[in-house]
């Protein structure tokens, strides 16, 4: 029998393939950057072909560094940027127009217009969102409206649309020629268009954005046989599907009520695992399925997003040059004793949670000629963590749970800077694991369960080992007064799109 498992994580930036054993270690991994396109202020895309093709290069790639064919993988799951939306023609298998992501605030007026007399709340009690411009709904609503020949060929049935699991999985399993058109229910709980009970789309809500039912996938279980692969994955289950957040709550062997993961990428994530129990949030959150295990209930989350963290550091590195590759950052940043009293709002796409306001923009304040480089780069760090704070505060308020200690992973874990700040503005301690990658160690973790690699979730846990922990060492009054100035800043980012 194969003893290895794949995980294909598409995430905003890049596409990598990673190659587990039994005991979570990492056997192989390719990464392939693509191209970020910026047409407007505010807009986002990506071109869905050339995602595509970063697949198929660096599935290839992991499995000739391990010496291994697809035929010793015992299957594949598959994690995504979350709620990036793509429109396409089942027959002729093309895109109908770049993908919009998820950063991308083009459908603010349509957002607006969908909560005039309802307010932005209009759908809550079903779908557990917010209307804003980071969900797949009004993403397509805006596609079909706005992009010659859409609405024609919806109404054929030739369009149909989905999230990038969705565009992956059709691809990889014979595209027009019996692909599969679905999507698992963590991803569909991001679109605005799916009811959180019954974990099927809802009529009313696809009428009320707009959304011909023709246009949407199936939706399946997180863990479980979706179907076998066809190309660079010929003869291979694919058999988990996880949005990137879902999965490193997966990964991280977050499996109990209260338990809980931040992940730093081009954004910020946490989420708390409620168990069965779909807790309505008061204080900005989503609540979200957390992930289904094929044939038993889901398991529900709340989520805080922050939309710009590891995306800040890339701004410093690509728009200003302050720093030439990212790791750099914390050594310019420990180049001071401290932020120099410079706060920076990162709102360049407005503010998520715990604020949901579209119209924020990105703030430095606090800034006099005393303030150098170094403190613009201590900034940058010290919003990420500010951020989490907002989160995690709206995350006891809501569930009535304080977190004891804070799981983390993702690319920015490895600056030690920033996760000493982050306990200490936190006052938890903060836990790295082993292996920081946990987005695609969770999707290969819930395909390995569904095909029998792992016996359960006891198993999984069993391979989660801490690395690093970091202990919070700041005065109390400190803290305090970091924080307050941090909420000062956010307010001046309000209220700059008119």
């Amino acid at each position: 029998m194969p003893r290895t498992v794949g995980a294909l994580d598409q995430g905003t930036t890049s596409t990598r393939f990673m190659i587990f054993d039994r005991r979570g270690g990492v056997v192989a991994s390719s990464q392939r950057e693509f191209r970020q396109i910026l047409p407007e202020p505010g807009w986002v895309e990506h071109d869905p072909v050339e995602i595509l093709e970063t697949v198929g290069a660096v599935v290839a790639e992991a499995l000739s560094v391990a010496g291994l064919t697809a035929a010793d993988l015992v299957a594949v799951g598959i994690t995504n940027q979350r709620e990036t939306t793509v429109v396409w023609d089942r027959t002729t298998g093309l895109p109908l127009a770049n993908a919009i992501v998820w950063q991308d605030t083009r459908t603010d007026k349509l957002c607006s217009t969908l909560a005039e007399g309802h307010g932005i709340d209009r759908f809550r009690d079903r779908t557990g969102l917010p209307l804003a411009t980071y969900f797949s709904g009004p993403k397509t609503a805006w596609l079909l409206a706005n992009v010659d020949g859409i609405a024609a060929a919806a109404e054929a049935g030739t369009a149909v649309m989905g999230t990038i699991d969705s565009w992956l999985v059709w691809n990889l399993t014979g595209g027009p020629h019996g692909g599969r058109h679905v999507t698992d229910v963590t991803n569909a709980s991001r679109t605005l268009l799916m009811d959180l009970d019954t974990l099927d789309w809802s009529d009313q809500l696809l009428e009320g954005i707009g959304i011909p039912r023709s246009m949407v996938a199936g939706i399946v279980p997180s863990v479980g046989r979706i179907a076998v692969g066809t190309g660079v994955l010929a003869g291979v289950p694919i058999s988990a599907i996880l949005g990137d957040q879902h999965a490193a709550l997966f990964g991280q062997a977050c499996y109990e009520p209260g338990e809980a993961k931040n992940t730093y990428g081009t954004g910020c994530f946490m989420l708390m695992n409620t168990g069965s129990r779909k807790v309505p949030s008061r204080s900005g959150l989503l609540t979200t399925v957390g992930y289904q295990i094929s044939g038993r209930d889901p398991v529900y989350a709340l989520e805080g997003s922050v939309a710009v963290t590891g995306a800040l550091v890339q701004w410093l590195r690509d728009n200003l040059g302050l720093i030439s590759a990212s790791d750099e950052v914390e050594g310019l940043a420990a180049s001071v004793e401290d932020n120099g009293d410079v706060y920076f709002v990162p709102a360049f796409s407005g503010l998520f949670a715990p604020h949901w306001r579209s119209d924020a923009r990105g703030v430095i304040a606090g800034l006099t000629r005393f303030a150098r480089k170094g403190h613009i780069a201590r900034a940058v760090l010290e919003a990420t963590a500010y951020q989490t704070r907002e989160v995690l505060e709206a995350m006891r308020s809501d569930s009535g749970v304080a977190v004891g200690e804070l799981k983390v992973d993702g690319g920015m874990v490895v600056n030690e800077l920033l996760m000493q700040f982050q306990a200490d503005i936190l006052d938890v301690p903060v836990v790295r694991p082993r292996v920081s990658e946990t987005t695609a160690l969770g999707a290969a973790y819930a395909a390995g369960l569904a095909e029998g690699f792992w016996d359960g979730l006891d198993d999984l846990r069993k391979n989660w080992q801490e690395a690093r922990r970091w202990t919070p060492a700041m005065r109390a009054d400190t803290r305090e007064v970091y924080y307050t100035k941090w909420k000062m800043a956010v307010e001046r980012s309000l209220g700059w799109v008119t």
